[in-house]
Protein backbone atom coordinates (compact mmCIF):
# COMPACT_ATOMS: atom_id res chain seq x y z
CA UNK A 1 0.00 0.00 0.00
CA UNK A 2 1.50 3.34 -0.81
CA UNK A 3 1.45 6.27 1.69
CA UNK A 4 -1.24 8.88 1.28
CA UNK A 5 -0.83 12.52 1.76
CA UNK A 6 -3.49 15.48 1.22
CA UNK A 7 -2.55 18.54 1.49
CA UNK A 8 -4.90 20.92 2.20
CA UNK A 9 -5.64 24.31 3.82
CA UNK A 10 -6.53 24.83 7.76
CA UNK A 11 -10.51 25.31 6.79
CA UNK A 12 -10.70 22.20 5.47
CA UNK A 13 -11.50 19.14 7.22
CA UNK A 14 -9.79 16.16 6.62
CA UNK A 15 -10.62 12.94 7.89
CA UNK A 16 -8.20 9.86 7.07
CA UNK A 17 -9.07 6.05 7.14
CA UNK A 18 -5.97 4.88 5.62
CA UNK A 19 -7.09 1.87 3.35
CA UNK A 20 -10.21 3.04 2.35
CA UNK A 21 -9.01 6.47 1.94
CA UNK A 22 -9.98 9.83 3.66
CA UNK A 23 -12.74 11.96 3.23
CA UNK A 24 -12.31 15.81 2.60
CA UNK A 25 -15.45 17.69 3.29
CA UNK A 26 -14.86 21.40 3.23
CA UNK A 27 -17.98 24.62 3.70
CA UNK A 28 -20.38 24.25 1.84
CA UNK A 29 -19.20 21.01 -0.26
CA UNK A 30 -20.19 19.00 2.89
CA UNK A 31 -22.35 16.24 2.04
CA UNK A 32 -24.82 15.67 4.78
CA UNK A 33 -24.69 11.80 6.02
CA UNK A 34 -28.03 11.40 4.51
CA UNK A 35 -27.27 12.56 0.88
CA UNK A 36 -27.32 8.82 -0.93
CA UNK A 37 -28.77 5.59 -0.64
CA UNK A 38 -28.05 3.36 1.01
CA UNK A 39 -26.28 5.18 3.73
CA UNK A 40 -23.93 2.51 4.85
CA UNK A 41 -23.25 -0.74 3.42
CA UNK A 42 -21.84 -3.29 5.24
CA UNK A 43 -19.07 -5.88 3.20
CA UNK A 44 -16.27 -8.01 3.56
CA UNK A 45 -12.62 -6.64 2.15
CA UNK A 46 -9.11 -7.68 1.75
CA UNK A 47 -6.21 -6.26 3.83
CA UNK A 48 -3.01 -6.40 4.15
CA UNK A 49 -1.33 -6.58 7.44
CA UNK A 50 2.42 -7.74 7.65
CA UNK A 51 2.81 -8.07 4.01
CA UNK A 52 0.43 -11.00 4.86
CA UNK A 53 -3.50 -10.80 3.43
CA UNK A 54 -6.41 -11.07 5.78
CA UNK A 55 -10.20 -10.80 5.57
CA UNK A 56 -11.77 -8.22 7.68
CA UNK A 57 -14.84 -6.18 6.90
CA UNK A 58 -15.86 -2.41 6.06
CA UNK A 59 -18.39 -0.36 7.10
CA UNK A 60 -18.72 2.48 3.21
CA UNK A 61 -20.53 5.43 3.56
CA UNK A 62 -22.56 6.77 0.79
CA UNK A 63 -19.72 8.35 -0.66
CA UNK A 64 -17.29 5.19 -0.58
CA UNK A 65 -15.59 5.73 2.13
CA UNK A 66 -14.84 4.39 5.69
CA UNK A 67 -17.92 5.50 8.07
CA UNK A 68 -20.05 8.16 8.56
CA UNK A 69 -18.32 12.16 8.66
CA UNK A 70 -21.01 14.72 9.09
CA UNK A 71 -21.62 18.00 10.90
CA UNK A 72 -23.62 18.79 13.72
CA UNK A 73 -27.40 18.72 12.93
CA UNK A 74 -26.84 16.33 9.98
CA UNK A 75 -29.41 13.50 10.00
CA UNK A 76 -28.46 10.14 9.75
CA UNK A 77 -31.47 8.72 7.66
CA UNK A 78 -31.37 6.02 5.36
CA UNK A 79 -30.68 2.13 5.15
CA UNK A 80 -28.04 0.17 6.25
CA UNK A 81 -27.31 -2.82 4.10
CA UNK A 82 -25.61 -6.06 4.70
CA UNK A 83 -23.91 -6.61 1.99
CA UNK A 84 -21.63 -9.51 4.21
CA UNK A 85 -21.39 -12.97 4.64
CA UNK A 86 -22.97 -13.27 7.80
CA UNK A 87 -26.05 -11.32 10.21
CA UNK A 88 -25.61 -7.49 11.46
CA UNK A 89 -25.67 -6.79 14.76
CA UNK A 90 -24.62 -3.05 15.04
CA UNK A 91 -24.30 -0.61 17.66
CA UNK A 92 -24.43 3.36 17.58
CA UNK A 93 -21.54 4.06 19.99
CA UNK A 94 -22.35 7.73 21.18
CA UNK A 95 -25.01 8.34 19.43
CA UNK A 96 -27.50 9.80 22.44
CA UNK A 97 -29.97 10.31 20.08
CA UNK A 98 -30.57 7.08 18.61
CA UNK A 99 -34.45 5.89 19.19
CA UNK A 100 -33.89 2.56 21.30
CA UNK A 101 -35.47 0.71 18.73
CA UNK A 102 -32.97 1.95 15.73
CA UNK A 103 -29.92 0.03 17.70
CA UNK A 104 -29.93 -3.58 17.52
CA UNK A 105 -27.51 -3.81 20.68
CA UNK A 106 -30.63 -4.14 22.55
CA UNK A 107 -32.62 -7.39 24.32
CA UNK A 108 -34.22 -8.36 21.82
CA UNK A 109 -33.01 -6.25 19.21
CA UNK A 110 -31.88 -9.80 16.69
CA UNK A 111 -29.72 -9.48 13.66
CA UNK A 112 -29.46 -8.02 10.17
CA UNK A 113 -29.52 -10.71 8.09
CA UNK A 114 -26.91 -11.13 5.06
CA UNK A 115 -28.41 -9.32 1.67
CA UNK A 116 -31.05 -7.17 3.63
CA UNK A 117 -31.04 -3.81 4.79
CA UNK A 118 -32.54 -1.54 8.38
CA UNK A 119 -34.06 2.21 7.96
CA UNK A 120 -32.82 4.52 10.10
CA UNK A 121 -32.94 8.24 10.83
CA UNK A 122 -32.26 10.26 14.03
CA UNK A 123 -30.32 13.33 14.66
CA UNK A 124 -26.54 12.49 15.11
CA UNK A 125 -25.19 13.22 18.62
CA UNK A 126 -22.49 15.68 17.72
CA UNK A 127 -18.57 14.56 18.66
CA UNK A 128 -16.48 11.98 17.78
CA UNK A 129 -18.46 8.62 18.08
CA UNK A 130 -18.00 5.59 16.33
CA UNK A 131 -20.08 2.52 15.29
CA UNK A 132 -19.64 -1.63 15.75
CA UNK A 133 -20.95 -4.54 15.53
CA UNK A 134 -22.00 -5.90 18.84
CA UNK A 135 -20.74 -9.55 18.74
CA UNK A 136 -17.45 -11.24 17.83
CA UNK A 137 -17.11 -9.74 14.11
CA UNK A 138 -15.80 -6.67 15.89
CA UNK A 139 -12.42 -8.24 16.19
CA UNK A 140 -12.28 -8.43 12.43
CA UNK A 141 -12.14 -4.74 11.61
CA UNK A 142 -16.51 -4.08 11.76
CA UNK A 143 -16.03 -0.69 13.08
CA UNK A 144 -15.82 2.59 11.74
CA UNK A 145 -16.01 6.72 13.00
CA UNK A 146 -19.39 7.88 13.02
CA UNK A 147 -18.78 11.47 13.50
CA UNK A 148 -20.61 15.00 13.82
CA UNK A 149 -18.35 17.94 13.36
CA UNK A 150 -19.47 20.61 16.40
CA UNK A 151 -20.50 23.95 15.02
CA UNK A 152 -17.74 25.73 17.44
CA UNK A 153 -14.73 23.31 16.04
CA UNK A 154 -13.28 26.55 14.78
CA UNK A 155 -10.36 27.08 12.29
CA UNK A 156 -8.95 22.84 12.97
CA UNK A 157 -7.92 20.61 10.48
CA UNK A 158 -9.32 17.53 11.59
CA UNK A 159 -7.77 14.27 11.68
CA UNK A 160 -9.22 10.93 12.53
CA UNK A 161 -7.46 8.16 13.89
CA UNK A 162 -8.80 4.73 14.46
CA UNK A 163 -6.98 2.47 16.65
CA UNK A 164 -7.27 -1.54 15.84
CA UNK A 165 -5.78 -4.62 17.51
CA UNK A 166 -5.35 -7.50 14.97
CA UNK A 167 -5.09 -11.01 14.55
CA UNK A 168 -4.77 -13.19 11.99
CA UNK A 169 -6.73 -16.31 13.97
CA UNK A 170 -10.40 -15.77 13.94
CA UNK A 171 -12.31 -14.26 16.82
CA UNK A 172 -13.75 -18.32 17.73
CA UNK A 173 -10.40 -19.48 17.98
CA UNK A 174 -8.93 -16.61 20.15
CA UNK A 175 -12.38 -17.41 22.42
CA UNK A 176 -11.08 -21.06 22.50
CA UNK A 177 -7.70 -20.10 23.21
CA UNK A 178 -8.58 -17.95 26.35
CA UNK A 179 -10.55 -21.08 27.80
CA UNK A 180 -14.14 -19.52 27.37
CA UNK A 181 -17.31 -19.76 25.28
CA UNK A 182 -19.81 -17.16 24.13
CA UNK A 183 -22.16 -19.57 24.21
CA UNK A 184 -23.45 -18.46 27.87
CA UNK A 185 -22.58 -15.20 27.57
CA UNK A 186 -23.09 -12.36 25.19
CA UNK A 187 -26.80 -11.68 23.89
CA UNK A 188 -27.27 -15.70 24.73
CA UNK A 189 -29.52 -17.74 26.48
CA UNK A 190 -27.46 -18.88 29.12
CA UNK A 191 -28.08 -21.41 32.09
CA UNK A 192 -29.94 -20.65 35.27
CA UNK A 193 -29.35 -18.00 37.59
CA UNK A 194 -26.68 -18.47 40.75
CA UNK A 195 -27.72 -18.05 43.74
CA UNK A 196 -26.02 -14.43 43.82
CA UNK A 197 -28.96 -11.57 44.67
CA UNK A 198 -29.73 -9.07 41.57
CA UNK A 199 -28.44 -5.43 42.46
CA UNK A 200 -30.04 -3.82 44.82
CA UNK A 201 -30.22 0.26 45.30
CA UNK A 202 -28.00 1.04 48.45
CA UNK A 203 -29.90 3.93 49.54
CA UNK A 204 -27.03 6.05 49.40
CA UNK A 205 -23.45 6.23 48.13
CA UNK A 206 -20.78 4.02 49.59
CA UNK A 207 -18.18 5.42 51.67
CA UNK A 208 -14.67 6.70 50.79
CA UNK A 209 -12.52 3.43 50.06
CA UNK A 210 -15.13 0.97 51.14
CA UNK A 211 -14.94 -2.37 48.90
CA UNK A 212 -17.86 -4.39 50.49
CA UNK A 213 -17.97 -8.12 48.86
CA UNK A 214 -14.46 -8.17 48.50
CA UNK A 215 -13.84 -11.01 51.22
CA UNK A 216 -15.08 -12.94 48.62
CA UNK A 217 -12.86 -12.83 46.32
CA UNK A 218 -8.85 -13.20 46.03
CA UNK A 219 -6.74 -10.45 45.08
CA UNK A 220 -5.45 -11.46 41.68
CA UNK A 221 -2.38 -9.37 40.31
CA UNK A 222 -3.25 -7.09 38.02
CA UNK A 223 -2.14 -7.44 34.20
CA UNK A 224 -3.20 -6.74 30.75
CA UNK A 225 -3.11 -8.10 27.20
CA UNK A 226 -3.96 -11.45 27.63
CA UNK A 227 -5.26 -11.54 24.23
CA UNK A 228 -1.89 -12.35 21.95
CA UNK A 229 -2.22 -10.19 18.60
CA UNK A 230 -0.36 -10.20 15.22
CA UNK A 231 -0.23 -6.63 14.79
CA UNK A 232 -1.63 -2.96 15.96
CA UNK A 233 -3.10 -0.59 13.63
CA UNK A 234 -3.66 2.95 13.18
CA UNK A 235 -6.00 3.90 10.25
CA UNK A 236 -6.12 0.03 9.21
CA UNK A 237 -2.06 0.37 8.98
CA UNK A 238 1.22 -0.59 10.77
CA UNK A 239 4.07 1.88 11.69
CA UNK A 240 5.98 -0.56 8.19
CA UNK A 241 3.40 1.66 6.38
CA UNK A 242 2.22 4.14 8.08
CA UNK A 243 -1.02 6.77 7.13
CA UNK A 244 1.11 9.73 6.29
CA UNK A 245 -1.10 12.86 6.26
CA UNK A 246 0.05 16.31 5.44
CA UNK A 247 -0.69 19.35 7.73
CA UNK A 248 -0.24 22.81 7.48
CA UNK A 249 2.58 24.82 9.18
CA UNK A 250 1.55 26.91 11.75
CA UNK A 251 -1.78 25.53 11.37
CA UNK A 252 -4.05 23.61 14.00
CA UNK A 253 -5.18 19.95 14.04
CA UNK A 254 -7.93 17.93 16.06
CA UNK A 255 -6.86 14.69 16.42
CA UNK A 256 -10.28 12.68 17.04
CA UNK A 257 -8.64 9.32 18.07
CA UNK A 258 -11.19 6.22 18.83
CA UNK A 259 -10.00 2.88 20.28
CA UNK A 260 -11.67 0.70 18.13
CA UNK A 261 -9.14 -2.24 19.72
CA UNK A 262 -11.53 -5.32 21.09
CA UNK A 263 -8.85 -6.33 24.13
CA UNK A 264 -6.44 -3.25 23.82
CA UNK A 265 -5.72 -0.49 25.90
CA UNK A 266 -3.18 2.13 24.65
CA UNK A 267 -1.52 5.23 25.50
CA UNK A 268 -1.76 7.87 23.23
CA UNK A 269 1.16 10.59 22.76
CA UNK A 270 2.27 13.47 20.42
CA UNK A 271 6.04 13.41 20.52
CA UNK A 272 7.18 16.61 19.39
CA UNK A 273 3.90 18.86 19.73
CA UNK A 274 2.45 19.90 22.68
CA UNK A 275 -1.62 18.60 23.21
CA UNK A 276 -4.81 19.43 25.20
CA UNK A 277 -7.18 17.31 25.58
CA UNK A 278 -10.65 18.89 24.82
CA UNK A 279 -12.83 15.82 24.37
CA UNK A 280 -13.80 12.68 25.77
CA UNK A 281 -16.14 9.92 24.55
CA UNK A 282 -17.59 12.82 22.53
CA UNK A 283 -18.30 15.20 25.03
CA UNK A 284 -16.30 18.98 25.91
CA UNK A 285 -14.34 18.98 28.90
CA UNK A 286 -12.07 21.47 30.27
CA UNK A 287 -8.94 21.69 28.46
CA UNK A 288 -6.14 19.50 29.79
CA UNK A 289 -2.92 18.79 29.11
CA UNK A 290 -0.87 15.58 29.66
CA UNK A 291 2.33 13.97 28.42
CA UNK A 292 0.31 10.34 27.24
CA UNK A 293 -3.38 10.01 27.63
CA UNK A 294 -4.74 6.69 28.63
CA UNK A 295 -7.58 5.13 26.14
CA UNK A 296 -9.89 1.70 27.32
CA UNK A 297 -11.61 0.26 24.62
CA UNK A 298 -14.27 1.90 23.41
CA UNK A 299 -13.15 4.96 24.66
CA UNK A 300 -12.42 8.61 22.26
CA UNK A 301 -10.31 11.19 22.71
CA UNK A 302 -9.77 14.47 21.29
CA UNK A 303 -6.66 16.18 20.85
CA UNK A 304 -5.77 19.88 19.90
CA UNK A 305 -1.89 20.46 18.34
CA UNK A 306 -0.39 23.02 16.76
CA UNK A 307 1.76 22.70 13.89
CA UNK A 308 5.20 24.74 14.13
CA UNK A 309 5.33 27.35 12.01
CA UNK A 310 8.73 25.84 10.48
CA UNK A 311 7.07 22.96 9.78
CA UNK A 312 8.87 19.14 10.20
CA UNK A 313 7.17 15.48 10.86
CA UNK A 314 5.04 14.45 13.85
CA UNK A 315 4.31 11.25 14.91
CA UNK A 316 1.15 10.26 16.68
CA UNK A 317 1.73 7.28 18.74
CA UNK A 318 -0.54 4.82 20.61
CA UNK A 319 1.64 2.36 22.52
CA UNK A 320 -0.21 -0.69 24.11
CA UNK A 321 -0.78 -0.80 27.56
CA UNK A 322 1.56 -3.32 29.88
CA UNK A 323 3.93 -3.56 26.38
CA UNK A 324 6.70 -2.40 23.90
CA UNK A 325 3.98 -2.74 20.62
CA UNK A 326 3.13 0.63 19.41
CA UNK A 327 1.36 1.67 16.39
CA UNK A 328 0.31 5.48 15.09
CA UNK A 329 0.45 8.17 12.30
CA UNK A 330 2.64 10.90 11.05
CA UNK A 331 1.67 14.22 10.41
CA UNK A 332 3.79 16.16 8.15
CA UNK A 333 4.42 19.47 6.57
CA UNK A 334 4.93 19.68 2.67
CA UNK A 335 8.90 18.98 2.10
CA UNK A 336 9.36 17.39 5.26
CA UNK A 337 11.48 13.90 5.88
CA UNK A 338 9.40 11.33 6.99
CA UNK A 339 11.83 8.82 9.06
CA UNK A 340 10.47 4.89 10.01
CA UNK A 341 9.59 3.87 13.03
CA UNK A 342 9.82 0.73 14.89
CA UNK A 343 6.89 -1.30 16.22
CA UNK A 344 8.57 -1.45 19.46
CA UNK A 345 8.87 0.93 21.65
CA UNK A 346 12.09 1.58 24.12
CA UNK A 347 10.34 0.51 27.00
CA UNK A 348 6.89 -0.75 28.17
CA UNK A 349 4.14 0.89 28.93
CA UNK A 350 2.62 1.18 32.56
CA UNK A 351 -0.89 -0.40 33.03
CA UNK A 352 -3.56 2.21 32.26
CA UNK A 353 -5.37 4.00 35.57
CA UNK A 354 -7.47 6.88 36.50
CA UNK A 355 -4.79 8.89 36.80
CA UNK A 356 -6.04 11.40 33.45
CA UNK A 357 -9.50 11.49 34.26
CA UNK A 358 -9.12 12.70 38.46
CA UNK A 359 -7.90 15.42 36.68
CA UNK A 360 -10.60 16.04 34.03
CA UNK A 361 -13.41 18.35 34.63
CA UNK A 362 -16.34 18.13 32.28
CA UNK A 363 -17.75 21.86 30.96
CA UNK A 364 -21.08 20.81 31.35
CA UNK A 365 -21.41 18.80 34.65
CA UNK A 366 -24.91 16.92 36.03
CA UNK A 367 -27.18 19.37 38.06
CA UNK A 368 -26.30 18.70 41.66
CA UNK A 369 -28.63 16.52 43.61
CA UNK A 370 -28.80 13.41 45.98
CA UNK A 371 -29.24 10.00 43.67
CA UNK A 372 -32.70 8.69 43.87
CA UNK A 373 -31.03 5.46 43.91
CA UNK A 374 -27.46 4.08 44.33
CA UNK A 375 -26.10 0.44 42.79
CA UNK A 376 -23.16 -1.92 43.61
CA UNK A 377 -21.62 -3.23 40.59
CA UNK A 378 -19.11 -5.85 41.69
CA UNK A 379 -17.04 -7.19 38.57
CA UNK A 380 -15.98 -10.82 38.97
CA UNK A 381 -13.78 -13.62 37.27
CA UNK A 382 -14.08 -16.67 37.85
CA UNK A 383 -12.69 -20.20 36.36
CA UNK A 384 -13.42 -20.85 32.60
CA UNK A 385 -12.79 -17.31 31.47
CA UNK A 386 -16.12 -16.33 33.04
CA UNK A 387 -16.44 -12.89 33.74
CA UNK A 388 -19.68 -11.68 35.78
CA UNK A 389 -21.34 -8.61 37.38
CA UNK A 390 -22.43 -9.36 40.49
CA UNK A 391 -22.17 -12.90 40.04
CA UNK A 392 -23.98 -13.67 36.89
CA UNK A 393 -23.19 -14.09 33.25
CA UNK A 394 -25.50 -12.26 31.28
CA UNK A 395 -28.66 -14.31 30.78
CA UNK A 396 -28.62 -15.35 34.12
CA UNK A 397 -28.95 -11.50 35.38
CA UNK A 398 -31.68 -9.64 36.48
CA UNK A 399 -32.16 -6.02 35.24
CA UNK A 400 -31.58 -2.96 37.37
CA UNK A 401 -34.99 -1.40 37.12
CA UNK A 402 -34.87 2.79 37.17
CA UNK A 403 -37.90 4.93 36.87
CA UNK A 404 -37.51 7.90 34.29
CA UNK A 405 -36.00 11.30 35.44
CA UNK A 406 -34.52 9.43 38.29
CA UNK A 407 -30.70 10.35 39.03
CA UNK A 408 -28.99 6.90 39.42
CA UNK A 409 -25.25 6.06 40.66
CA UNK A 410 -23.46 2.62 39.96
CA UNK A 411 -19.85 1.83 41.89
CA UNK A 412 -18.22 -0.44 40.31
CA UNK A 413 -16.12 -2.69 42.44
CA UNK A 414 -13.42 -4.35 39.94
CA UNK A 415 -11.52 -7.42 42.57
CA UNK A 416 -10.68 -9.28 39.51
CA UNK A 417 -6.79 -9.32 37.76
CA UNK A 418 -7.62 -6.90 34.85
CA UNK A 419 -8.67 -3.38 34.06
CA UNK A 420 -12.72 -3.36 32.26
CA UNK A 421 -13.96 -0.40 30.59
CA UNK A 422 -17.69 -0.74 31.25
CA UNK A 423 -19.68 1.10 28.77
CA UNK A 424 -23.89 1.99 29.17
CA UNK A 425 -25.59 2.09 26.20
CA UNK A 426 -27.99 5.04 25.78
CA UNK A 427 -26.49 7.60 28.06
CA UNK A 428 -23.76 9.90 28.94
CA UNK A 429 -22.65 9.50 32.50
CA UNK A 430 -20.56 11.66 34.74
CA UNK A 431 -17.49 10.04 36.57
CA UNK A 432 -18.21 11.57 40.42
CA UNK A 433 -15.94 9.51 42.47
CA UNK A 434 -12.49 7.53 42.07
CA UNK A 435 -10.91 5.31 45.20
CA UNK A 436 -13.35 7.37 47.57
CA UNK A 437 -13.33 11.12 46.69
CA UNK A 438 -15.77 12.21 45.33
CA UNK A 439 -15.65 14.92 42.60
CA UNK A 440 -17.31 16.59 39.73
CA UNK A 441 -15.26 14.48 36.36
CA UNK A 442 -15.54 14.02 32.79
CA UNK A 443 -18.74 13.30 31.13
CA UNK A 444 -18.09 9.72 29.43
CA UNK A 445 -20.41 6.56 27.98
CA UNK A 446 -17.07 4.78 28.77
CA UNK A 447 -14.84 4.67 32.20
CA UNK A 448 -11.64 2.85 33.48
CA UNK A 449 -12.59 0.42 35.84
CA UNK A 450 -9.10 -0.79 37.68
CA UNK A 451 -8.56 -3.63 39.64
CA UNK A 452 -8.95 -2.71 43.37
CA UNK A 453 -10.47 0.77 42.79
CA UNK A 454 -13.51 2.01 43.32
CA UNK A 455 -15.18 4.06 40.27
CA UNK A 456 -18.50 5.95 41.10
CA UNK A 457 -20.48 6.95 37.71
CA UNK A 458 -23.83 9.11 37.62
CA UNK A 459 -26.59 9.72 35.13
CA UNK A 460 -29.81 11.06 34.73
CA UNK A 461 -32.04 7.80 33.08
CA UNK A 462 -33.50 9.99 30.44
CA UNK A 463 -34.45 7.44 27.57
CA UNK A 464 -37.05 4.52 28.18
CA UNK A 465 -35.72 0.98 26.86
CA UNK A 466 -33.70 -1.68 28.29
CA UNK A 467 -30.15 -0.24 27.81
CA UNK A 468 -26.94 -3.03 27.49
CA UNK A 469 -24.30 -2.02 30.22
CA UNK A 470 -21.50 -4.25 29.33
CA UNK A 471 -17.19 -4.40 29.99
CA UNK A 472 -16.00 -3.45 26.49
CA UNK A 473 -13.38 -5.74 26.00
CA UNK A 474 -14.70 -8.18 23.52
CA UNK A 475 -14.13 -11.24 24.83
CA UNK A 476 -15.53 -10.36 28.40
CA UNK A 477 -18.80 -9.22 27.47
CA UNK A 478 -19.00 -12.51 25.29
CA UNK A 479 -18.11 -14.55 28.09
CA UNK A 480 -20.60 -12.84 30.33
CA UNK A 481 -19.67 -9.62 31.64
CA UNK A 482 -22.80 -7.63 30.43
CA UNK A 483 -26.13 -6.35 32.58
CA UNK A 484 -29.18 -4.75 31.27
CA UNK A 485 -30.68 -1.40 32.56
CA UNK A 486 -34.54 -0.78 32.76
CA UNK A 487 -35.34 2.66 32.52
CA UNK A 488 -39.77 2.56 32.78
Amino acid sequence: MSTSQLALSRRTFLTSTAALGGAVLAGTHWRPAFAAQPLLKVETRMLEVNKKPAKVYAILGANGRHGIMAREGDRFAGTLLNASDEPLQMHWHGQMLAPFDQDRARPGGGTLPVGQSDTHDFLLTPGTHWMHSHSLSEQQLLAAPMIARERDAGDVQDVVIMLHDFAFRSPQEILAELGGSSAHGGHAKSPAATSMPAPQPTGMPHGPGMMPGMSGHSMRMPHANDVRYDAYLANDRTLDDPDVITVEKGGRVRLRVINGGTATAFFVSTPGLSSRCIAVDGAPCQSLAAGRYPMAQGQRIDLLVEIPRDGGTFPIMAQVEGAMAQTGIILTTTGAAVSKISSIAPKAETLVDLTFDSQLAATASLSVRKPDKSFMMMLGEEPGYRWTINGRIHGEHTPVEVKQGERIEFTFMNPTSMMHPMHLHGHHFQVVGIGGRRFAGPVRDTVIVPPHTPVTIAFDAKLKGTWFMHCHHLYHMATGMMTEVKVS
